[in-house]
């Protein structure tokens, strides 16, 4: 449970093309202001020196985000053609990702779907916030979908918690944080969205378990190690078992891809959409597009 620091990174994948490392909690991506002494942009400039791109307003290609509370896997490419293929994964839909989560309570349904549309709040003092429709002040909501699955019932530090498996369907800006939210089952240390209240344990209970990119020349399956053992945090007591995450992720991972595409396109409540690109895979195409030269 010890603070990141630019030595404190753990490499779990590594090819001539891409990294995934286990980001670790609270810290950034990458900084807006280069005075932040601890990102995940410098842990990778203090490791692999000989891989920063000057080309590059930030010395690598992150593929996706995570939030400065999230931990686990993080995929960055180590070149511009690298990249381009991740995105392409991302934009057609075709990665899986899913997160291990402690959310406040015991869970009564063990398989979920959660189907709220996700706006940004405009409600002063939430601007940094996203709600549900039907929020007051929720803007521009746009259907989101996350699948749920109870893994355990336990406590932590006394207080009666489920630990579950948490897959997202549509790419919503805190999503998984904010759905788990509106069931009344908050993740455990969501400053955030408890509005302050939930400040006592370490860290945000939300981690970056599996992803899966299908690269055609390679594909990217990693798996970053569960933190939420008695053996790490002893505050997290496991009381009854329901499923083990091997077998939920296997389930996943099983299922045919024309069988995902169809239900991301019918995420909506009444009709179906066209699949779009997701939020975070327009900021980082953005992002790539402003630091590449087209060829």
């Amino acid at each position: 449970m010890e603070a990141a620091s630019l030595e404190c990174l753990e490499l779990l994948y590594r090819s001539a093309d891409y990294l995934v490392v286990n980001k670790h909690w609270d810290i950034r991506i990458d900084g807006k202001f280069w005075a932040e002494e601890r990102t995940v942009q410098k842990q990778l400039q203090h490791h692999f020196p000989q891989l920063v791109d000057p080309a590059t307003y930030y010395g690598f290609r992150f593929c996706h985000q995570l939030d400065f509370s999230t931990s686990g896997a993080l995929c960055v490419a180590l070149s511009k053609a690298a990249a381009g293929r991740a995105y392409h994964c991302f934009k057609n839909r075709l990665v899986i990702k899913a997160y291990l989560a402690l959310v406040r309570g015991s869970v009564v349904d063990e398989k979920m779907t959660i189907d709220c549309a996700i706006g940004k709040s405009s409600t002063e003092g939430k601007t940094h916030m996203m709600c549900v429709e039907g929020t007051d002040g929720c803007e521009n909501p746009k259907p989101s979908l996350t699948e749920l699955t109870v893994l355990e019932f336990g406590a932590y530090d006394g207080d009666p918690v489920t630990k579950v498996l948490l897959q997202p369907r549509t790419g919503r800006t805190h999503q998984l944080r904010v759905h788990c939210t509106s069931i009344g089952h908050p993740i455990v240390g969501d400053y955030t969205y408890s509005l302050g209240s939930d400040s006592s344990p370490y860290r945000m209970m939300l981690h970056a378990y599996l992803l899966r990119i299908p690269l055609e020349d390679e594909p990217l399956e990693v798996t970053a190690p569960d933190p939420f053992l008695p053996c790490v945090d002893p505050k997290w007591t496991p009381q009854r078992r329901v499923r083990t995450v091997e077998s939920v992720v296997e389930d996943i991972l099983s299922r045919p891809l024309a069988k995902e595409t169809e239900s991301l396109e019918e995420c909506s409540h009444e009709e179906r959409i066209r699949p779009e690109e997701t939020e975070e895979t327009k900021v980082q195409c953005q992002h790539w597009l402003s630091e590449w030269p087209v060829d």
